[in-house]
C-alpha cells in the first residue's frame, strides 16, 4: 500500500457517512486503536490480538504494535507486541503469532509478546493476510503482488502467483482448500477495481483456482460460518457479507468505511470488526 493508496482510502472515509450497525446486534465496542487492521482470536490463551498499522501502512517506521484484549473487549495491553511497522494480518500456530508486516512475516512469542523472528518475502508489494493450516503451513497473501506466499518448516518462498487471484486479501485455511477474499481486478494500485473482487477456493493439490460467489465488492476479511458458509467484510462499501454453502451472499451488517480483516470468537457466537479509520474494534452477535 503507497502513500497515494492510503490518501484515497482515506478520503473514501472522509466522504462515508458516520458508521452507525444495522444488522446484527453490538455486544461491545473497544476503542482507542491506531488503524487496527486486523483482530484474531487466540483460542488457547483465551485473547485477542490488534494489530496497529499507528501511520501509513507501507512506512517501515517501526510505529506498528499489536494489542491484547480481552474476549469481552477490555485491553489488556495497548501495546502488547511493538517494534513492528505496518502490522496487518495475523495468525497463531503452535504458540506463535504471524504477522504480515508490509513485505516480512513476523513472529512474536505468545506467551511474552516478543518478536522472536521474520521471514522476509523478497520481491512482495503488500503482505495483507494471514492463516495457518492444521500441518503447520502458514500462508500470506501480497495483495497487490498478486501472489500467495507459504512458509513451510523454514522456507518461506511464493506459493502461487496468478492474475486470477484478483489482488488476494484475506485468507481461510480448510481441509483440502484455502479460501481467499479478493479485492479485486485493480486499475490503480489496487485501489479502483475494474472488476469487483469476489470469494475463491484454491485447491492445495494442484493450486487450481475456483470462485465461490460471483462479483462482490474490495473484498478484505474472511471467516467461517458453519459447513461451507463464510462471513466476509467489505473495506470499501462498510459491509460484512454472510455466504452461504452455495455461494449465495446477503448482506448482514452495514457499518461506515474502513471494515476491514474480521475475526470471530466461534465459542460465543461473536463476529469481530476493526474499524480502521475510526480506531475502533467491535463485537457483534451471530444469530
Amino acid at each position: 500500500m503507497t502513500k497515494a493508496l492510503l490518501a484515497i482510502l482515506l478520503s473514501f472515509a472522509a466522504c462515508a457517512a458516520p458508521a452507525s450497525a444495522q444488522g446484527l446486534d453490538k455486544a461491545w465496542e473497544a476503542r482507542g486503536f491506531a488503524n487496527p487492521e486486523s483482530v484474531l482470536w487466540d483460542r488457547d490463551r483465551k485473547v485477542l490480538y490488534v494489530s496497529n498499522v499507528n501511520g501509513t501502512p507501507q512506512d517501515k517506521d517501526g510505529n506498528g504494535y499489536v494489542s491484547e484484549l480481552s474476549s469481552d473487549g477490555r485491553i489488556l495491553s495497548l501495546k502488547w507486541a511493538t517494534g513492528l511497522d505496518g502490522p496487518k494480518g495475523m495468525a497463531v500456530s503452535h504458540g506463535r503469532l504471524f504477522i504480515a508486516d508490509i513485505d516480512r512475516l513476523a513472529v512474536v512469542d505468545t506467551a511474552t509478546g516478543k518478536t522472536i523472528g521474520s521471514y522476509a518475502a523478497v520481491g512482495a508489494k503488500f503482505l495483507s493476510d494471514v492463516t495457518a493450516d492444521g500441518d503447520g503451513n502458514v500462508y500470506v497473501s501480497d495483495m497487490l503482488g498478486n501472489t500467495i506466499w507459504r512458509l513451510s518448516g523454514n522456507v518461506f518462498e511464493k506459493w502461487l502467483s496468478s492474475p486470477d487471484l484478483q489482488s488476494p486479501n484475506g485468507l481461510k485455511a480448510e481441509p483440502g482448500r484455502l479460501i481467499v477474499a479478493s479485492w479485486g481486478g485493480a486499475a490503480d494500485r489496487g485501489v479502483s477495481t475494474k472488476t469487483p473482487g469476489s470469494l475463491k477456493e484454491v485447491d492445495y493439490r494442484d493450486k487450481r483456482i475456483h470462485a465461490i460467489t460471483g462479483n462482490l465488492g474490495n473484498l478484505d476479511g474472511v471467516e467461517s460460518d458453519g459447513p461451507r458458509g463464510y462471513l466476509v467484510s467489505d473495506y470499501v462499501k462498510g459491509v460484512v457479507f454472510r455466504i452461504d454453502a452455495r455461494g449465495k451472499a446477503k448482506v448482514v451488517l452495514r457499518l461506515g468505511q474502513g471494515s476491514a480483516d474480521i475475526g470471530s470468537i466461534p465459542e460465543q457466537h461473536l463476529l469481530l470488526v476493526p474499524m480502521m479509520m475510526d480506531g475502533t474494534v467491535a463485537a457483534y452477535r451471530l444469530p
